[in-house]
């Protein structure tokens, strides 16, 4: 399966200067935020595969007009071309109530919103977010400090991938593309464009992991 990610800034070779053997054999597109409304409708009609995001900081406009013919996936665990796959947009809080931003305690509980439906899907094989997890590929700096709560989750729940944007390719000499997490998940920043290609199905983990609240009750997710 190859799936187009991209996030924060358009791909001229794929909207001004449209190239069609870019988009050759893609089954399935993720935007991981910051993006033009119009791109993603673009996408989406000349690939006539679904387009799933998440919304990013800068994404206000889609309150006006949401990117037709995509799928939301904010706060939400869908089933995709027999992917478990979990959004979560948005980046640190950085301006008090400022839209597309959350404080650590606030997007931690969002994630705690979706145990439901975690448990309904028996784990998550993705996690898309617009922000990076904190220490993997994000910068010292508030508006672009990445989340400890996305650690926690994917070591609880060990998805095979977490896909992010919000960190440029120019924002700083160490930037890299992929990255491994402690749990084993690959990291991809999708900054502008990049192609994962993955098994047509990934392999469903049988290990059980423990899920902890705020109260320290445990449940035991099958990922």
């Amino acid at each position: 399966m190859k799936i187009l990610l991209i996030a924060d800034e358009e791909d001229k070779g794929l909207w001004e200067y449209f190239d069609p053997e870019r988009i050759r054999d893609i089954d399935l597109i993720i935007s991981c935020g910051d993006l033009n409304y119009r791109y993603l409708e673009f996408l989406v009609t000349m690939t006539n595969v679904p387009l799933l995001y998440v919304r990013g900081n800068h994404d206000g406009a889609y309150d006006e007009h949401a990117p037709e013919g995509c799928i939301c996936i904010d706060d939400k665990v869908v089933r995709c071309k027999g992917l478990r796959i979990m959004g979560l947009g948005g980046s640190m809080e950085y301006i008090p109530d400022q839209p597309g931003t959350f404080s650590e305690g606030k997007m931690r509980g969002r994630i705690m919103r979706l145990l439901p439906s975690i448990l309904k899907s028996r784990g998550i094989d993705i996690l898309v977010t617009h922000a990076p997890a904190r220490g993997y590929g994000d910068l010292e700096d508030l508006p672009h400090r990445g989340f400890s709560c996305f650690n926690d989750l994917m070591a609880r729940l060990s998805p095979s991938y977490m896909l992010h944007g919000h960190i440029h390719g120019n924002y700083s000499h160490d930037f890299q593309r992929e990255r491994q997490h402690a749990s084993g998940a690959r990291i991809i920043n999708a900054y502008r464009s990049v192609i994962l290609e993955i098994p047509e199905k990934t392999e469903q983990r049988k290990k059980k992991h423990s899920w902890r609240n705020s109260h320290g009750n445990a449940d035991g997710v099958q990922a």
